[in-house]
């Protein structure tokens, strides 16, 4: 049979292909059975694959497809999985997948020898192979590799689920993501725009001038944000430790160092709730710059965020669960008081003290209303009726010095502090300010919030007297920004759930 008449009839009744129908558990042991006794049956033949250290493989199925017209009649090798095998007497195909997608590979007993090609039929779904040969393309214009030999390089003793249900259990997905990569290609796409999302934004940083740098993940005092932390033991030094809710204080440490410029990418751990957009465990973005203000922070954040679109989108204009988010700059900006004003008519200009920001509390349901101040009241407000209305982007101001214990007072309201929050979708996904370098002002703060944090508020600052040293050292004005990562990266790749986008998310352990 010559190339150009090479057939690839998929629809015939003697084809098979990876568990196209339901399997009983009792079958589905079976078969596992099946593939301890084929990988029994080589090691006896001295072909155990698991011996087998290296394959010189030279094209990926992508290249090949693409360049084919160069490559036609070129010989190549090839590895990757079996995803399907199609045997027909004496030749067979079988589909292999590698880490740029998919190839045929075309399989004749009169190619490979005859002892080999039995060798071959043995191999099941799952397998990896390595394949020597050379590009041809189909009668019905498959782009395919004819096999010259083909090596077992490692056994799967597994069944993959089969190719029209793939993995669906959404769990299992989450707990086996080495099997939903195999089996669904589009969470392979996820993972590769997260990776250009991350290169974008660090390479935006990078030739804004800001050193990557790195602080330590566990610390004696976890500081930085309003959240719960993890705690741990050293023993050696008989010590409690907590991992990091923020990377924030060193950061600033580093500014009051005489460094610039400073950025840090990394993990965050915070002991809360688990839903679609939080993960015990996530990835958060900070940096610093001296001399800068919340404006200059506010103008990184539209950069970044828009830049990722572009790198792993293709556009600034985005579809997230069929709703379209416009990143290109300038976004919004609108105090949290307007907002407020705006939703409820509740005017804060006309409240000037804490008993009557507690009537209006109160008017509209809000939890121990006579235990917060004008400002929590404010912030209380904004959360319970306004974030659900904030599209964005957009930016929100104006928040209340109860809430903001590291931001600078604003000069014209000390009521309120110079930060912002960045909203897309009525989520949260970047917070910054002007930083409080005021060494006297902070102290009274983190004195504020550690009695709240002393009367059971679990999510309430600690006193960082080090900190507060730094500060008296002398940090020079600077605008700190800090990026919600998992989420930026759930809009760009349309991904419903923040564990869509994080390979091994955080998991309750499976039932036995």
């Amino acid at each position: 049979m010559s190339d150009n008449n090479v057939r690839d009839d998929r629809n015939q009744d003697e084809i098979t292909d990876s568990s196209e129908e339901m399997i009983s558990s009792e079958e589905l042991n079976e078969m596992r059975v099946i593939r301890r006794e084929k990988l029994a049956a080589l090691r006896e033949q001295g072909r155990d694959p698991f011996l087998r250290e290296d394959f010189d493989a030279d094209a990926y199925s992508e290249d090949i497809r693409e360049a084919f017209e160069a490559m036609e009649g070129k010989a190549v090798s090839v590895a990757g999985r079996i995803m399907a095998n199609r045997h027909m007497g004496k030749a067979s195909f079988i589909d292999v997948r590698d880490a740029k997608g998919k190839i045929q590979v075309y399989v004749r007993q009169d190619a490979i020898t005859p002892e080999e090609y039995e060798v071959f039929l043995t191999y099941d779904i799952g397998d990896i192979v390595g394949v020597s040969g050379t590009v041809f393309k189909t009668r019905h214009g498959e782009v395919s590799v004819k096999a010259e030999r083909i090596e077992l390089l490692s056994k799967s003793l597994q069944i993959l689920p089969n190719k029209w249900q793939g993995l669906k259990d959404t769990e299992l997905k989450y707990r086996q993501r080495y099997v939903d990569l195999i089996t669904n290609p589009e969470v392979r796409e996820t993972f590769v725009k997260r990776a250009k999302i991350i290169r974008a934004i660090k390479g935006y940083l990078d030739d804004e001038g800001f050193l990557e740098v790195d602080t330590p993940i566990l610390t004696v005092i976890a500081g930085g944000a309003n959240a719960r932390p993890f705690e741990t033991h050293h023993n050696t030094l008989d010590l409690g430790m907590k991992l990091r809710i923020s990377n924030e204080l060193y950061l600033k440490r580093l500014i009051v160092g005489g460094f610039d410029r400073v950025y840090e990418m990394g993990k965050m751990f915070r002991n809360e709730g688990m839903d679609r957009n939080h993960n015990p465990e996530f990835t958060m973005m900070e940096l610093y710059q001296a001399y800068g203000k919340m404006e200059d922070v506010m103008a990184h954040t539209e950069q970044i965020v828009s830049r990722a679109a572009l790198a792993a989108a293709g556009s600034m204009v985005i579809e997230y669960q069929g709703r379209t988010f416009d990143l290109t700059p300038p976004w919004d900006r609108l105090s949290m008081q307007d907002a407020v004003k705006r939703k409820l008519g509740v005017d804060f200009d006309r409240i000037e003290t804490d008993e009557k920001a507690r009537e209006a509390a109160k008017q509209h349901h809000i939890a121990d209303a006579d235990k917060l101040t004008r400002g929590k009241i404010i912030a209380e407000l904004f959360e319970a009726y306004c974030e659900d209305d904030l599209d964005g982007p957009v930016f929100i101001t104006g928040h209340p010095v109860e809430i903001s214990p590291l931001a600078k007072r604003d000069p014209a309201d000390p009521r309120i502090t110079r930060r912002f929050e960045a909203y897309i979708n009525t989520w949260e996904i970047a917070n910054g300010f002007s930083e409080l370098n005021d060494p006297i002002d902070q102290y009274q703060r983190f004195k504020d919030q550690q009695a709240q944090l002393e009367s059971g508020d679990k999510e309430a600052h600690p006193m960082d007297e080090d900190f507060v040293n730094a500060l008296e050292v002398g940090m020079p004005p600077t605008g700190g920004l800090g990026v919600g990562i998992d989420r930026v990266i759930m809009l760009i790749a349309d991904a419903p759930s923040i564990r869509d986008i994080i390979l091994f998310p955080t998991m309750k352990p499976a039932a036995d």
